[in-house]
């Protein structure tokens, strides 16, 4: 085997393994800060904060991450696609022969990163709204609970 046919090799592996376990590796931490920020919520009792700034930072811990793996999932994804391109034309270039078959194959198997970016995008961005809400709610109920304790005083 020659080196360019190698390195053709190397370069399918480590798109397949490093982008999609990136992006595997993401969707994976996403979950697990959605879950365990909605089990904070549920437990939080808004009576123990004397000040809503300290009720705040404690609600939105890790929330940016969410909001950051869903922002870039799908330029993982796109550099995913851009390299399944790359590696698809320069293995045809490589082979001096333009086969349709074979570079429709290499661009269907470069998009699929593009797929799985946005497959970890979309709910990232969605656990990330329904999270920000969670924190709007409590922290609206806080002001609710201060202004009840004003009034009564």
């Amino acid at each position: 085997m020659e080196t360019s046919t190698l390195m053709i090799a190397y370069a399918e592996k480590a798109l397949d393994y490093g982008v999609m376990g990136t992006l595997g590796v993401m969707s994976i931490v996403t979950l697990w800060l959605f879950i365990e920020r909605m089990m904070f919520y549920k437990s939080v009792r808004i009576q123990d904060y004397k000040h809503r700034d300290n009720l705040e930072l404690d609600l939105t811990d890790n929330i940016s991450v969410i909001s950051a793996i869903g922002s870039n999932a799908p330029y993982v994804g796109l550099l995913g696609t851009v390299v399944g391109i790359m590696i698809t034309f320069y293995s045809l270039g490589d082979i001096g022969a333009v086969d349709a078959k074979k570079i429709m194959m290499g661009l269907a198997l470069a998009l699929k990163a593009t797929a799985a970016g946005l497959l970890v995008a979309m709910p990232a961005i969605i656990a990330y709204t329904i999270v920000l809400r969670k924190v709007e709610r409590i922290l609206t109920q806080f002001d609710v609970a201060q202004e009840e304790k004003q009034s009564n005083v």
